[in-house]
């Protein structure tokens, strides 16, 4: 398992300070499932990579009585991917640096600098939308590159793993606390069980970001295992003096039906099945109502059949997701001409909703009294 994290602030061997590992040394430490290695491809004033090597021991865990999802059997797919492996692996190599401390350079620890970070390979289970629907809220650009089961057998599909790039300014305390959390919920895994202790991590490594972050019910079920108690607490801990919001309840349904809908992934499904339709009535200019995160939007802009996208919500959250998911501000001028967002409800008239030749209202009507 690979991540690498690259700076291009200068001097950039100043991430070595911040990592507390020094660029000009191989280092490896002795974990409980197997050995980590940190070092350095690149290191020069301009460009600087760590990487962190995880070399998982499968045999070793078996043998010793390990018994958790994906653990059951010698072969298995934890030795090659990021996973709670790489959360425990990112507390124990990187402590220092996910605690924001540097002796050498407290004042650069505090500091945003451009970061990238890169994972070989990263399960998903929920797709490349949903990889953008954790880490785009929290200011990253996001490239994910989807890995075939077998490149010999292209037949057999796509996989759910990801070679993932994250790209943004950020301090590195975040970076990593990032991947901590967010790791374990795109993989929907852990290798230990989840207990107490694992709700102080959650709120101890989300206290700066996660009870703001729109899919913030989401990760808490994930990160939990689904634990109705454990969730409970921790929601309730991270609302403590929150303001209710009207769009709130509207989320929380949404974010429970994209759950229990990713293992058969029917929300692709369905929305390939209304591309279909709507291409098949000849439709040029098409009105979304109630887009939600935008993925309606998102396909149609795909068909150059369609010369206007309306998208529509009554929250204005969701539509700020959805404009973050299309990220507009880099469209070409052309395609960026052909979509609109823009609030409103269903339940009024609207002079902004008329002259469309079709329109579409998909995971909306449940919502409705």
């Amino acid at each position: 398992m690979l991540l690498t994290i690259t700076t291009t602030h200068r001097p950039a061997t100043d991430l070595g300070d911040l990592l507390h590992k020094h660029p000009g040394r191989l280092q490896t430490f002795s974990l409980p499932f197997g050995e980590a290695h940190v070092f350095y491809p690149e290191a020069s004033e301009e460009r600087c990579t760590a990487a962190l090597l995880l070399e998982i021991d499968p045999v070793g865990l078996i043998r010793r009585g390990v018994r958790f999802p994906r653990l059951d059997q010698y072969v298995n797919d934890r030795p090659y991917v990021a996973s709670s492996f790489l959360s425990v692996a990112l507390a124990r190599v990187y402590n220092t640096a996910l605690a924001g401390r540097s002796r050498e350079r407290p004042d650069l620890a505090e500091r945003a600098l451009p970061l990238r970070a890169q994972i070989a390979a990263l399960p998903c289970a929920g797709g490349e939308g949903l990889l953008r629907d954790l880490f785009q809220p929290l200011g990253y650009a996001v490239h994910a590159v989807d890995r075939p089961l077998d490149q010999e057998f292209p037949e057999w599909g796509d996989s759910r793993y990801f070679t993932v790039e994250l790209e943004g300014e950020v301090r590195l305390r975040d970076l990593l606390a990032h991947l901590y959390v967010l790791v374990p919920v795109l993989d929907a895994d852990k290798h230990y069980w989840v207990g107490e202790d694992e709700v102080e991590k959650l709120l101890r490594r989300g206290e700066d970001w996660l009870a703001g972050h729109p899919a913030r019910d989401l990760i808490v079920r994930r990160y939990l295992r689904h634990r109705r108690s454990l969730i409970a607490e921790a929601l309730a801990k991270l609302l403590e003096g929150e303001e209710p919001e009207p769009d709130r309840e509207l989320e929380a349904r949404a974010a429970e039906e994209e759950a229990v809908e990713e293992p058969l992934r029917l929300g692709e499904r369905r929305l390939g099945a209304v591309v279909a339709v709507l291409e098949a009535t000849g439709a040029a200019r098409v009105l979304d109502l109630g887009c939600g995160s935008g993925k309606l939007v998102e396909a149609l802009l795909r068909e150059p059949q369609f010369a206007e996208i309306a998208g529509v919500d009554i929250s204005h959250r969701a539509l700020e997701a959805a404009q973050a998911r299309l990220r507009l501000e880099r469209l070409a001028a052309r395609q960026r001409e052909r979509v609109r967002l823009f609030q409103t409800a269903l339940t009024y008239r609207d002079a902004r909703l008329a002259g469309f030749d079709a329109a579409a209202a998909v995971e909306v009507i449940e919502h409705l009294d």
